[in-house]
């Protein structure tokens, strides 16, 4: 290999491919469509998910589970976590979390759950706090500060479902 092969047959525009004009152009006659059958029509277009009549793979797979794909992801820490990766007196937010690795993944809504101990006065803000967890924070002297965002789910008493 020479340097000068490096770009030999690299274009910067691709020439158009002419079907349909010819046996000389390799594309002539079927204008590379094939023989007969519905690929051979104008307007063609088959399925991502068709296999010739063949029951699909995603048809032959029982379906399990649920999947919300509308529901936030909510983050939770517990504030025996907060307790060892804080100092006294510290302020808990979302930023100080992924910076410690306690929330670094996507989410809409972070969570304070009230496992382990706490010890250490600290001023949380979370979007949600459990009822056990806003108990230990208010036992060791701290605040819990909600922050605005997304309502949290308030089960209706009268609705059945």
């Amino acid at each position: 290999m020479n340097l000068n092969d490096i770009h030999r047959g690299i274009q910067k525009f691709k020439k158009r491919k002419r079907v349909g004009r010819g046996p000389g152009s390799g594309h002539g006659k079927t204008s590379g469509r094939g023989h007969k059958g519905q690929g051979q029509r104008a307007g063609f277009s088959v399925h991502p998910t068709f296999e010739g009549g063949q029951m699909p793979l995603v048809r032959r797979i029982p379906k399990r589970g649920f999947h919300n794909r509308w529901a936030l992801i909510v983050a939770t820490v517990n504030v025996g976590d907060l307790d060892g990766a804080f100092d006294d007196g510290a302020e808990v937010t979302p930023e100080t979390l992924k910076r410690k690795n306690l929330a670094k993944c996507r989410y809409d809504v972070l969570k304070v759950l009230g496992d382990g101990p706490l010890t250490r006065k600290l001023t949380i803000s979370a979007h949600r706090f459990s009822k056990s967890a806003l108990e230990k924070i208010r036992q060791a002297g701290g605040e819990a500060v909600v922050l605005p965002g997304p309502a949290p789910v308030v089960k209706n008493k009268q609705h059945p479902h």
